[in-house]
């Protein structure tokens, strides 16, 4: 139980990573802000669940991309616990359409709800962490920030601009006590990507599997593990990183083959 005692704010965690990522704080000990926008129900099943850990829930609607918002969610933090320990991005939204067809309005969209919702949820969180002794925030990135993928250049470049705000954070926040990082999940076996596999003649998940070394996919709660260890003091001395988890499957190099002469 090393986060005993602790408050974890969990952006985005009625369903998907965000909610493994709050149920296995949870199960460490700490007591949880679920967060959500558009669909109430699957977040307050997470935090019953939550509670029948024995530890406490509160729920909170909220959009991140919205400063008004992020407000309202730190206010209602406060007033519920009096402070925070953690701090979780993980909400997460975009356009996914080619760069001509992109508009200034999906820009704005993907940008403060992927980036400037990191920034403005920093400040708060900072605020609420000081007079704790620090705490630790952690960032839910893409691949995408440097690969090219489909249809993904307002989403990618959104979560280029979270990485380089997570190295910006963990040095300006060091000295407060506070430990920024970054996790980057590769493909992701959600209830989303099921769905899109069905869409796809089931081609997609296979595909997926066959192309990483590890032999499956991520799992949500392969993520959730990843960043309670980046809340614990084993990794208090990892600042500013961005790491990914994706059983291997950006290393080999893809849809290239390359003859090599004989030795």
């Amino acid at each position: 139980m090393q986060f005993e005692g602790k408050v974890a704010l969990v952006t985005g965690s009625g369903r998907g990573i965000g909610r493994a990522i709050a149920l296995r704080l949870a199960e460490e000990g700490a007591d949880l802000v679920i967060n959500f926008f558009r669909n109430r129900k699957p977040a307050e099943e997470t935090a019953e669940v939550i509670r029948s850990l024995k530890r406490r829930a509160i729920v909170v609607k909220a959009n991140v991309g919205d400063i008004d918002g992020i407000d309202a969610l730190f206010n209602a933090t406060e007033k519920e616990y009096g402070g925070l320990d953690i701090l979780v991005c993980n909400a997460a939204s975009g356009y996914n359409r080619p760069a001509l067809k992109q508009k200034p309005k999906g820009w704005d969209w993907t940008m403060n709800i992927n980036a400037r919702s990191l920034l403005f949820s920093a400040q708060h969180a900072a605020r609420l962490m000081q007079p704790r002794g620090g705490g630790h925030i952690v960032s839910i990135s893409s691949p995408g920030s440097f690969r090219v993928l489909p249809d993904y250049v307002v989403v990618g470049a959104s979560k280029a601009a979270l990485e380089a705000l997570t190295r910006y954070l963990a040095v300006e926040f060091s000295p407060l006590g506070i430990v920024v990082n970054a996790v980057s999940p590769g493909i992701v076996e959600t209830d989303a990507l099921k769905y899109f596999d069905t869409l796809k003649d089931g081609n997609v998940i296979p595909q997926a599997i066959a192309a990483t070394p590890a032999g499956r996919l991520v799992k949500p709660e392969d993520v959730a593990g990843l960043v309670a260890f980046l809340c614990s003091p084993d990794a208090s001395m990892i600042r500013g990183q961005i790491i990914i988890i994706d059983g291997g499957y950006i290393l080999p190099a893809q849809g290239v083959t390359v003859e090599l002469p004989e030795s």
